[in-house]
């Protein structure tokens, strides 16, 4: 890849490390969407064991490439996020990956097809993952960042993504304790 591209590639990366995200950091910091990309590939990682006939790397890829289209549109809570967004999102993100060399620009789109249909284990992994890791970010976070409708949306977030498979069922059974465990704590304080 030519060096001035190269470089180009890495501007538009860095916007993720400038972009906050909802969610609040346990030092009682705004994250930024480049912390949530990078847990969320340490995620998929970790599950490997879990899911032998899947193909962990491409799930770590697209753990570090999905939220790439807000280095553009930066950040929108997904309970804030309609349509519109989402259609402006993958426009700005295709338009991005369309200037990219070959073969970046084929892996990409392809990998960008495949998240957006749900239809490959890799891609059902990694969505799970993602709802997950916003969950796991709002219980460590202090509960004074959580808006009122999220002492509900922290209970419910996710729960369709994760039933493909027992693990991440438990999982999701495991971060639901966590906040229910946080919201009792909160009302006795």
């Amino acid at each position: 890849m030519d060096v001035r591209k190269f470089l180009d590639i890495m501007s538009v990366a860095e916007q993720l490390k400038n972009n906050t995200r909802h969610s609040w950091t346990s030092s009682n910091r705004h994250e930024s969407v480049a912390e949530h990309s990078w847990r969320l590939s340490l995620m998929a990682y970790l599950v490997k064991d879990e899911f032998p006939d899947a193909d962990i790397n491409k799930v770590i890829l697209m753990c570090i490439c999905h939220d790439l289209g807000e280095a553009f549109t930066g950040d929108i809570p997904a309970f804030n996020k309609t349509k519109s967004d989402e259609i402006k999102e993958n426009r700005e993100i295709h338009q991005w990956i369309n200037n990219l060399p070959e073969p970046y620009k084929g892996e990409l789109t392809e990998l960008f097809r495949e998240m957006n249909e749900l239809k490959t284990l890799e891609s059902r992994i990694f969505k799970a993952l993602d709802k997950m890791e916003a969950l796991i970010q709002h219980n460590e976070a202090d509960i004074s960042s959580w808006l009122p409708l999220e002492y509900e949306l922290n209970l419910t977030y996710g729960e369709k993504e994760v039933e493909f498979s027992e693990y991440m069922k438990d999982l999701r059974a495991a971060i639901n304790e966590d906040t229910i465990n946080k919201i009792k704590s909160s009302k006795t304080q």
